[in-house]
This record gives C-alpha cells, structure tokens and sequence, in this order.
C-alpha cells in the first residue's frame, strides 16, 4: 500500500535530551486525528471576514456551526476503516471537533502511522517520542489534516511567577482591588461562563472557600471538566500547575462574580492542548463566553500539524462568538531560547487570540499612578512580545510600527504580540491562596483569566458577548490605558501598540468602544465606572 509523510508532522529531540530505548511496544497510547473540515473554503472565507475593521457580529450558533463546519461523516468512516486495519480501536469521536481518537499498543501505532517510537530522556524527565515526519496510507491524503499525542513530550508552560518569600521590596493586591485600579469597581458577570484550560495541577475547594471567605465574596461555582484522562488533581507544586490552576480561578472568580468558572484539564501534549480548546468551545453544555489561556511555548516548538490545528481551533471560537485570552509569556522578547533571536509565545501569536502582555503598577492608596512595561531581568521575567515568525500581518494591525529597546522603529510585518496587557509583576502582584498557604504571585498567566473576567462582566452588561474583540480593540486604540514606559529586552513601550504592552492596558471606555451595534441596551452607560 502506498504511503506519503504528512506534511507538518516533523519532530527533532528536545533540546538536551537522548533516546535511550524504543518505546515499550505494549505500552497503551492514545492517538487523536484531526479531519478535514466540511464546506474548508467557507470557514476559511468566514474567517477572513471577521477580521474586518467593523462592528459588525459575526457569530454563528453551536448548533449552526456543527452542520456547516464540522466532519463529514464519509471521511470519519474512511480514518475508522484504516484503524480498525491496524488494530486500533475507535475510543471517542467527535464530528464538531472534527476528531476521531484511536487507542492501541506502540506497536500498533508504529507500524499503522509508519514511525519509530522511541524513550527520552532529559533533565526535566522522559517523554516519548519520534523523529521525521509520519507517514500514512494514499487513501488519507487530505482527509486527516494533523496525528497528534504519538509524542507526548510537554507541549507547554505555565506562565505564572511566584514572589520570592524573600523579597523585601513591592506591593500586593486582591484580584478584585487590580481591576478597581483600572476602573471596574463591583462588577459582575451573572449568567457567563468562563473556560480556564489547565494542562496539569489542580485546585482544592477548601483553599476556594477559605479565600473568598478572606475576600468577602461568594465562593464561585468552580467545574472540573475531564480531557483526555486528566483530571482535578492538585500536585502541591504551588510555583507550578497548582498555582496555574488557583491564579486562574481566583483571579477570574474574583473580578467577575456570579460567574461560572468551568476548567478543562488536559494531558501536558499537543493532543491534549488542541483537545481542550476545541472541547471548550464546543461545549454544548457549559456554554463558556470566554476562555482564558495562560500556557504556551514558543512558536518553534510546535509541529505546523499542532500549530495549525490550534489556530484552526481559535478561528472555531471566533465565528462562535467566543472571546479566548491567552497570556503572551513571561520571558520577554526571546521567550526563554538563547539562539540570539525575539521570538513570540504560541497560541498567544495566533490571530484569533487576544494575547495577553504584563505591566507592573505603581499606586497611591487605592489610585494608579503609573505603569510601565513589565521587566525584571534579575528574575529573568518580563512581558512576552514582538512579532510572529508564522502568521501573516492582520488587517486591523496593518500600518503599525514595532519599536526596538535602542529607539529604532521599522513596520510591523507579521503579527504582532501582545495585543493588550495589564498587572503581571510579581513585585506588584497578586494575592492569592495555594496548596494551603497564601502568596503573591505574578506572570501573564494573571493577565488573561483578568482581561476574560472584565469581557464576562462587559458581555453580561451588553446582554451579547463581544466575541473576536481583536478588530474592534483595534479600531479603539484610542480608548485604552496606554502604556509608555519601560521594555521587554528587545522592544519598548510606546505610544500606541508596541511589542510589549500591545494597545495597553484595560479602561472602561474600551469595552464601550467595542460593544457590536446590534446590542439593545447601551454598554456605554453600563460599563461607565461606578
């Protein structure tokens, strides 16, 4: 039988790690496989047209989108037969998602995706993995789009930064008090979802109840959703995804009361990452308005296959009127890698994110008084940005300039990173419980689930969710907290998008700016602070 490598499918080792052995060919595995879309031509041109510079809506219901863009039930026919032909079992199938999972043995999967499976090692720990392309039979050819979780290798990072317990120096504050500082006093986002996407960790309802007990707010309706196999299971590493989880949760329930917070934990993979997005999104159920992201890696560390389905993934969430905030990485303008180049965070780069930067605050009592890029090169953190090595110049980018830390400027040529920002300093942190003990804690992992509070408590005002804001934020450049001061390493803030602080950082007057023209009550006077 003839075969051909799918495009996009390569992988080298990780950095610093070496095979020690072939893979346990007995050893269970989980293979997820992505098929192409019904009616691809029509959600791509629906795509381009939300990136019109309007206000404008442009959503269409769950049900509405399943029919038009979801498989077509030949080509899942078509992937079933050829597991079947290797051995491996059809375990979940999803039309919406467009994902057929298949469960067998290593063995089974080498030889039906024509690769060698091998065990790594590295400093962190193991993972398995390939490396070369896969290869997969001529009947497939354009049918399956990505085979993802046969390299089950860590896909992301959360970025969060806890305050050292020794620091002597900065300030702290509640969730609640940050989104005072920027002008949303007492908000609320009655009958919202937001969906948090965790890839580890995980919370403890008696830390929920004792912090929003401290708090003097309602302890939040708080929802484990189950992707993949992972579940709610906190692992006492408060600086890593225990901390994630909590940050998330805390931050998001204490600037939006009264809505729901559902959390999708995932597998740390590729498969696992793409899986919960599209499970959130397409959650019939829960129904969540907004998503917020706060892991990533950067662009280069994901296959085309993986990158391209995750955008794919945020390109579903925008036609669904789904807003997804993703922070944009706390490790400045070369997002963690020595090769002497910038390079930007991904799923934060993708176009239908609104990705997230970080500022640090300075206050008098409870009033800003300034802000300024976030950068602590003695820690080694600072707001993620620059621009995209993978994804072509939006519309509603177009004509900007990118500044450099030297005072240079040139155009923006691809897209640009972050697109909004606020408090991630952990010197200017935020109080939160994990694990049992209180800390401050900081990173653009703050900043997403804040901003996707602030759009739950605009969409509940407006009565109609916002949605793909990026355009519409774009076009009311003007109406937010601009930031001027400081630099991410490689790019500096300042006056109106940079690399580092995007447009800036959240005032009332931008939801009132971007609220669609279709909205019967008038946002402009329900969003005005109170």
């Amino acid at each position: 039988m003839s075969t051909f490598p799918l495009a996009g499918s390569e992988r080298s080792p990780l950095p610093g790690s070496k095979s020690v052995c072939r893979a346990d060919p007995a050893e269970r595995l989980e293979v997820t496989l992505l098929v192409r879309r019904r009616a691809a031509v029509a959600f791509a041109d629906a795509a381009v047209r939300l990136h019109r510079r309007d206000r404008s809506p442009m959503r269409l219901g769950r049900r509405e989108f399943a029919e038009n863009f979801g498989s077509d039930g030949r080509d899942v026919a078509i992937v079933a037969a050829f597991a079947e032909r290797n051995g491996l079992q059809v375990v979940q199938r999803s039309d919406v998602r467009r994902a057929v999972v298949v469960a067998g043995t290593v063995a089974q999967a080498e030889r039906a995706f024509g690769v060698a499976l091998h065990a790594f090692e590295y400093a962190d720990g193991s993972y398995r993995g390939h490396v070369g392309a896969l290869s997969l039979p001529s009947e497939l050819r354009g049918v399956v789009t990505a085979v993802l979780g046969l390299d089950d290798r860590p896909q992301a990072k959360p970025h969060i930064r806890l305050r050292s317990t020794g620091a002597s120096a900065g300030s702290a504050y509640t969730p609640a008090e940050i989104a005072a500082l920027y002008g949303f006093p007492g908000a609320a986002a009655p009958g919202e979802t937001i969906a948090l996407i965790e890839l580890g960790g995980g919370f403890r309802p008696a830390d929920l109840r004792a912090y929003f007990g401290q708090l003097g707010l309602p302890v939040p309706r708080v929802t484990a959703v189950s992707v993949g196999h992972a579940k709610n299971q906190p692992s006492g590493n408060a600086a890593g995804p225990d901390g994630e989880v909590m940050l998330d949760i805390e931050v998001a329930a204490a600037v939006a009361p009264q809505a729901r917070i559902v959390v999708y934990f995932a597998p740390n993979t590729d498969a696992g990452f793409v899986d919960a997005v599209t499970t959130a999104i397409h959650d019939d159920k829960h129904a969540p308005s907004v998503v917020s992201i706060g892991w990533g890696s950067p662009e280069s560390a994901w296959t085309q296959q993986a990158r391209a389905a995750l955008d794919d993934a945020l390109a579903a969430a925008a036609l669904l009127g789904v807003t997804v905030c993703v922070a944009s990485g706390d490790h400045g303008s070369r997002d963690g890698l020595d090769d002497g180049h910038e390079h930007v965070d991904f799923p934060a780069s993708s176009p239908f994110a609104l990705a997230c930067g970080g500022t640090r605050v300075e206050t008098a009592g409870a009033r800003l008084t300034g802000e300024t890029a976030w950068s602590d090169p003695p820690l080694g953190g600072a707001s993620g940005g620059g621009e995209s090595i993978c994804f072509d110049l939006p519309s509603w980018q177009s004509g900007l300039e990118l500044t450099l830390t030297g005072g240079v400027t040139r155009p923006l040529e691809k897209r640009g990173v972050p697109d909004v920002a606020a408090d991630a300093a952990p010197g200017s942190g935020y109080r939160i419980r994990v694990d049992g003990a209180d800390v401050v804690a900081g990173g653009t992992s703050a900043v997403a689930p804040l901003w996707a509070a602030l759009i739950a408590c605009a969409n509940a005002a407006a009565g109609a969710p916002l949605g793909f804001v990026n355009p519409l934020f774009y076009a009311a450049g003007a109406a937010f907290r601009d930031v001027i001061c400081g630099d991410n390493g490689g790019y500096a803030a300042t006056r109106g998008w940079d690399g580092c602080t995007g447009l800036g950082s959240p005032a009332p007057d931008v939801f009132a700016a971007a609220a669609p023209l279709d909205v019967k009550t008038d946002p402009r006077a329900q969003l005005a602070p109170r």
